[in-house]
This record gives structure tokens, C-alpha cells and sequence, in this order.
């Protein structure tokens, strides 16, 4: 059976608005049960080592190709600071210690939190692993402005240089009327 929203919906399940509620959700015809579809919830970091930022070329899409910081989704049973870290190993095989909260980012249109942390390289070596085709770091200045895969890394990023240098300051979150829609920022 196929929902509206074109994806696949299990047998006993339909798309209602139950009572008390103010949308349509996924609820078993038989039980009641509400199977509530939540946001993903993606974590990464801002690593440095020295002056310089980590930065993976993906591997994979979407945006194959084209750089990012090391980021993905969140396990389930998994810290966030703990998902930031097996992030940084599974994409450049790097070590890191998280330092602070540098950014919680919402991406409606992914139906995306993202928690981006700031962290410095705990060992200097770094090779791609199996999502990167390759790993570099980075002075800002040599950051390939052009090929950042999405919006939130030029965010992080320019937020990230905002407090070099800072031990203590609140999370950022997107600029003003920034959604993440766009592939990439104007004005870049």
C-alpha cells in the first residue's frame, strides 16, 4: 500500500488525523498505535588541527564530490558529542576531542536537526574513509568555497571564525532567513 506521500505504508497502517491531533500520522487500523515520523537528527564537527580545518570530499551522494565537514546521522542509543566522533573516524579516520556546541542548525525541508560541534584533531593523521574520496585540511583562506557541499558547512564554518579563539559562547543557529534550502549560498 502506498500513503500520499508516496511512501510505502504497511498493511495494517493509514494516513489520519487522529483525534487531538493537528496533522495526518501514521496510525494502525487495528491497535490505535501512532507511529509518529520524527526529524533525523545529524551531528558533526568542525576538527582543527593548528590553523587548519578538516574537510572530506564526499564520496557518495548527495552532492558526491564536492567537500564537507565530517557529519552524518545519529545512531540510535548513540551521545551526540559520541556520534560526532564516529562521524570524524568514519570519514577521515580521525581522532578528535570535542571542545563546545558550535551550532544547532534546522533544516525543515530535510525534516533535519543538525548539532555541530567544534573539536580539534587528537592524532594528526587522517585518511579518507569508505563515504570520503579524499580528506584535506584546510587554512580558511584555501577552503574550496566553491565546492562546499551544503549550506550549514558554510554556516559552521563562518561561525566557527567568528569565535576562534573563544573557550566559551552560545550555540549559533541558522543566519536570519536561512532555511538550508539553497545548494548553494549566493554570494560565494
Amino acid at each position: 500500500m502506498s500513503g500520499e506521500t508516496g511512501q510505502t505504508v504497511p498493511q495494517n497502517f493509514r494516513r489520519i488525523v487522529p483525534e487531538g491531533e493537528d496533522r495526518e500520522r501514521l496510525v494502525c487500523e487495528t491497535c490505535g498505535f501512532i507511529n509518529y515520523e520524527n526529524p533525523k537528527i545529524v551531528v558533526g564537527s568542525v576538527v582543527h588541527d593548528g590553523d587548519k580545518i578538516l574537510l572530506c570530499r564526499r564520496a557518495i551522494n548527495p552532492r558526491k564530490g564536492f567537500w564537507t565537514l565530517p557529519a552524518g546521522f545519529l545512531e540510535q542509543h548513540e551521545t551526540t558529542m559520541a556520534g560526532a566522533m564516529r562521524e570524524a573516524w568514519e570519514e577521515a579516520r580521525a581522532k578528535i576531542e570535542i571542545d563546545a556546541l558550535l551550532a544547532v542548525y534546522s533544516i525543515p525541508r530535510l525534516s533535519q536537526v543538525q548539532l555541530i560541534y567544534r573539536a580539534r584533531l587528537a592524532v594528526p593523521e587522517i585518511v579518507a574513509g569508505p563515504e570520503s574520496a579524499e580528506v584535506g585540511l584546510f587554512t580558511y583562506d584555501e577552503v574550496p568555497w566553491k565546492e562546499i557541499a551544503f549550506p550549514s558547512v558554510h554556516w559552521a564554518l563562518g561561525q566557527d571564525r567568528e569565535v576562534k579563539g573563544r573557550a566559551v559562547f552560545p550555540p549559533f543557529v541558522n543566519p536570519p532567513g536561512e532555511l538550508g534550502d539553497l545548494e548553494q549560498p549566493s554570494g560565494l
